[in-house]
């Protein structure tokens, strides 16, 4: 059988770290814990890493110009009020596909 990679949202990368850099687990206690295979945990825990690093830089690149600071503001509430957009479409659907199933 072929293997599949399961994607695991953000939170849940957070709370695994936590049960290591809070918690005082190991990697492999925290792996058991959670019912992953050691090799994936490392794998989790070093992509939070990763994201972890990215929004430093991001933060840094950023500064306290207010300028800058004002076009980013500009660019996120863009990208909420597409993020809503879609959000509407999906419960939409959601009631379409729900009434269709009842039918």
């Amino acid at each position: 059988m072929g293997r599949h990679k399961r994607k695991h949202n953000h939170a849940f990368r957070d709370e695994a770290c936590k049960l290591v850099r809070e918690q005082g687990y190991s990697a492999r206690e925290a792996a058991r814990q959670l019912g992953l295979p050691h090799n994936t945990f490392v794998e989790l825990a070093d992509g939070a890493r990763t994201a972890d690093v990215v929004s430093q830089e991001q933060e840094k690149e950023l500064g306290d110009d207010p300028k800058v600071l004002r076009i980013r503001i500009k660019e996120l509430e863009k990208r909420v009020q597409q993020l809503e957009m879609e959000k509407q479409i999906l419960k939409k659907a959601t009631a379409f596909f729900a009434q269709e199933q009842q039918t």
